[in-house]
């Protein structure tokens, strides 16, 4: 079975704001429902009882075959990923969709609109940076695999 590439940084920050606005809903033992940031769109992300193979229906994952934020939001709020929660916070309410659109879906631009955002609100940025490092390195690591598509 194939393995998942890993996510562009900025979806791992999109899924913090996922997990920071509670758009994510386990709907059974191997199923979820994660709603978009502009709240019009619902994906829905399965796995294996031991979430080790994954799949999920948004585009990134379904065309790009990378890691998308849902996935990623799920592993953080079923556990199989450590995060800091108040890091994630900083995030909640960020329209994504919207910036990505407005930065030609340039999403490294668009993090750093968002962060630049934050440091004027007086929030150290570094944090939520390290954060997601972490969460790369953890994602790395767990080697997930694909499960047929959606």
């Amino acid at each position: 079975m194939a393995s998942w590439k890993l996510p562009p940084k900025a979806k791992i920050y999109e899924a913090l704001s996922a997990v920071a606005d509670n758009r994510v809903k386990i709907t059974s033992e191997t199923s979820a429902i994660v709603t978009s940031s502009s709240l019009d769109k619902n994906y829905t992300v399965t796995w294996s009882k031991d979430l080790t193979h994954i799949t999920s229906n948004d585009n990134a994952s379904h065309w790009q075959g990378y890691v998308g934020y849902p996935i990623v939001a799920v592993l953080l709020v079923k556990g199989k990923m450590t995060f800091d929660r108040k890091n994630a916070g900083h995030l909640a309410g960020v329209a994504w969709k919207k910036i990505n659109k407005q930065f030609k879906n340039d999403y490294d631009k668009a993090v750093e609109s968002v962060l630049a955002s934050l440091e004027e609100k007086g929030i150290d940025t570094r944090c939520i940076r390290d954060e997601v490092e972490r969460i790369m390195t953890q994602i790395e690591q767990l080697a997930l695999k694909k499960l047929p598509r959606l």
